[in-house]
């Protein structure tokens, strides 16, 4: 059984139909890269899928579990997308870190919440700072905990916004566009990290414009052009060797840029 299967997602704003009949599926363990265009739909992918956005129509399902079925609003009730998002980590383009909470505060926040929303907080407190700091440490932060986020350079912000991510042992981590904001000193430090998940066998959706990280981190890749899936398969194939036309120009375009 696939631990994700996205079925037929479509997703409007207005009369812009942005998402246009997205299926795919993952295994346990895989890392899939997403490439296109800026405008192509990839960002709306992942907001669907951490019900950030409500698509139009399609299902999406974990673990066999069905989360969301667009044409069934039982499967919608508010009360319970907090609690479907929990599948997803996500980190984003900007790290989205609180300033007024040190690092170590913003990877313990969530948990927290969870925690207190249970009736736990108490029981639960020292293993959450426990597991914020062993995150730390696996980001390489651990002399950093008592930092702000403006007191660190943008690759520690976006480190301790993986940590963030991790916190809630996500079933699948989400990244869109982790080192767009990043200067390119600064890149290298994520991509090392996101790696190394990769080699520990985190499920991951890394939606990146980092070609050759696409290529050899992912088990598999898909290029999206228009809300469309245009074409997917192997990393190497799809990047290296493109079938499609539309695939083969976006890179000549890119690798020319």
């Amino acid at each position: 059984m696939a631990l994700l299967e996205v079925n037929n997602i479509h997703k409007k704003f207005g009369n812009t139909e942005v998402l246009k009949g997205i299926s795919f599926s993952m295994e346990p363990g895989e890392a899939l890269s997403i490439i296109g265009s800026s405008g192509s739909g990839k960002t709306t992918l992942l907001r669907c899928l951490n019900f950030l956005e409500t698509p139009d129509k399609g299902r999406i399902s974990v673990k066999g579990d069905l989360l969301l079925d667009a044409d069934d609003a039982s499967t919608q009730n508010e009360s319970d997308i907090r609690h479907k998002r929990l599948h997803f980590g996500m980190v984003f383009q900007s790290f989205n870190l609180f300033p007024q909470y040190t690092a170590l505060e913003n990877i313990m926040l969530a948990p927290r919440l969870l925690a207190k929303e249970n009736g736990k907080l108490k029981s639960e407190e020292e293993a959450i700072r426990i597991r914020a700091k062993e995150l730390l440490d696996q980001m390489g932060l651990a002399d950093r905990e008592g930092n702000y986020p403006h007191q660190l350079s943008g690759g520690q912000c976006q480190r301790v916004a993986i940590a963030r991510a991790l916190a809630l042992s996500p079933d699948i981590l989400c990244f869109d566009e982790p080192t767009s904001a990043l200067d390119p000193e600064l890149t290298g430090e994520v991509l090392k990290v996101i790696k190394s998940l990769a080699e520990e066998k985190t499920t991951m959706i890394i939606v990146t414009h980092e070609m050759s990280f696409a290529r050899d981190v992912a088990d598999q890749a898909i290029f999206m052009d228009g809300g469309v899936i245009v074409e997917q398969g192997d990393p190497k194939e799809v990047i290296d060797n493109p079938k499609m036309e539309r695939t083969k120009q976006f890179l000549t375009n890119y690798n020319n840029a």
